[in-house]
């Protein structure tokens, strides 16, 4: 059969089969986003998408795109179920609702590039290949980026402990979802008879993966900076008390007593630590807290919400030193409907009963705090997903930041895979920056990341503890900090269409071949 053939026509009955396997596979995708050891499986679903798709109409691989994106996402982010309904007090029908909708909403990406494959597809596995990636990728980014984006478990986050990790200072998160995306489809494309090209190309590639992966300290592109010795703090403070009047009191009382009893040159505590507006505050709270840190040698950052009700509110980072004026962080990326209203949807956050869900953003590129000789940047909640925007504060090297430091409350999620999802987040982009990371977290995952990407000293998650520990930050630039602070996600974007336009070239060439005499 001529590799230009078009495609097999699906056998009958064979429908329920493909919807069956698609959501099969969607789900196990999300499996490798925990245990990363089993990185694999993410590749071994793309490819039999790849292969399934290659194999049907246009229509039909939409499908079943759909069905894998859903599924996938479904399973990856089924943790919204709790906070909207054990927190938010949607009724769970409802909170079920929502979270399909969104998964169905977001995966219409994936339906539209695999129906592009399908359409579009060549039949030359090497370029089809490239075909599947590059439009995975485009899928991929609108996801991230559409409607404030929401790139959780993108699928290079898989890899983050795979052989593909080492790709992410040069390249990035997006940029190894693409690599995966081409080598699943080259792997599940290929089949004999279409030469041995192909062939070399998977074996010398897995090869070098192979041997990619042995290398514990592969070509840095940064220095060392400073040490400093920190303590990060946990307060495992329930969701459901941590707004409620009667026992903010005590949460509070244990992350200031945990801030004023710290003698590591810097101590961090959570997103809202201090749960309270500052018009809410004890009368004197602010003074003393900032006079604690006034002298001596221990820097302090915290989460807490600022503002009022004529200019509006921020989730917010506070930071106190000896010697330095006060330092505030806003957060600039907000969640929908927990930190601000989209447009037309006020009705559905009205029906939640969660509190402060309406903030001003921040802005794109604030200073870092200065700790010592070390630059410190927050970020709070979810920013870390959205490597891009992180870069831009690259955009100055001799002001980039040394260490990243998130501040996070995974509490409205309850005892969930979203914890280790989250863990794994932060350490793509300490691998994407060759930057630590110091995660301080109302339920986990408090650690202490390198720039490597390993978990250097953590606490179980769950539970109520104090993290001590020291971080060594990091001076210099990687190659994704480079091209991301200066263009953002467009170089990936220009790979992808670039692919596209050469295949279309090639698939014109084809076309004027078979109608020449």
């Amino acid at each position: 059969m001529s590799p230009l053939a078009p495609a097999v026509p699906p056998r009958p009955l064979s429908l329920a089969f493909d919807l069956i396997l698609a959501v099969t596979l969607g789900a196990l995708h999300t499996a490798a986003y925990v245990y990363t050891e089993a990185w694999w499986l993410q590749l071994l679903c793309t490819g039999l998408l790849a292969w399934r798709v290659a194999s049907v109409p246009a229509p039909r691989a939409a499908l079943l795109g759909w069905c894998f994106g859903t599924a996938w996402l479904v399973a990856g982010t089924w943790w919204l179920f709790i906070s909207m309904h054990r927190y938010g007090g949607l009724p769970a029908w409802m909170a079920a609702l929502a979270v399909l909708a969104l998964a169905g909403v977001l995966s219409l990406y994936l339906a539209a590039a695999m129906y592009g494959f399908a359409r579009w597809r060549s039949g030359r596995p090497g370029l089809d290949a490239l075909l599947f990636a590059a439009l995975w990728l485009l899928a991929e980014l609108a996801r991230g980026v559409i409607f404030t984006g929401f790139p959780w478990v993108a699928s290079g986050y898989a890899h983050v402990d795979s052989p593909l990790s080492k790709l992410a200072p040069w390249i990035g998160v997006y940029g190894i979802g693409f690599v995966a995306a081409w080598f699943a489809a080259w792997a599940a494309l290929w089949r004999p008879g279409l030469g041995l090209r192909g062939l070399v190309v998977l074996v010398v590639a897995g090869i070098a993966a192979g041997m990619l992966h042995g290398v514990t300290d592969p070509l840095r592109f940064g220095t060392p900076s400073g040490k400093l010795t920190v303590t990060l703090l946990q307060g495992n403070i329930p969701q459901d008390e941590k707004f409620a009047s009667e026992h903010q009191g005590a949460a509070l009382e244990w992350h200031v007593k945990g801030l004023l009893e710290a003698n590591s040159e810097l101590v961090v505590a959570p997103e809202t630590a201090v749960p309270f507006l500052p018009q809410q505050m004890p009368e004197g709270f602010w003074e003393a807290l900032s006079g604690r840190f006034a002298h001596g040698d221990t820097h302090a950052l915290f989460g807490v919400p600022l503002g009022d009700e004529r200019t509006g509110y921020t989730n917010s980072a506070v930071g106190f030193g000896p010697g330095r004026p006060e330092y505030r962080y806003d957060k600039l990326h907000l969640v929908p409907y927990g930190e601000f209203i989209p447009y037309g949807f006020r009705w559905f956050t009205q029906m939640m009963n969660i509190p402060l869900g309406d903030f001003n953003r921040g802005g794109r590129n604030q200073p870092s705090f200065q700790v010592r000789s070390e630059r410190v940047a927050p970020n709070i909640c979810y920013e870390d997903l959205f490597g891009e925007e992180l870069a831009a504060r690259f955009a100055d090297p001799a002001a980039a930041p040394t260490i990243f430091a998130n501040l996070s409350n995974i509490g409205w999620f309850g005892n969930t895979i979203a914890v280790d999802h989250h863990l794994n987040i932060s350490r793509m982009r300490s691998l994407e920056f060759e930057r630590p990371m110091l995660r301080a977290t109302n339920t986990g995952a408090t650690v202490i990341i390198d720039h490597r990407g390993h978990v250097s000293a953590s606490l179980k998650p769950y539970t109520r503890g104090v993290l001590e520990g020291t971080v060594q930050g990091r001076e210099g630039m990687t190659p994704f900090a480079r091209w991301a602070s200066r263009f953002g996600l467009w170089p990936p974007v220009g790979v992808a269409l670039a692919v596209l336009i050469a295949a279309a070239g090639v698939r014109w060439r084809d076309a004027r071949r078979r109608a020449a005499p």
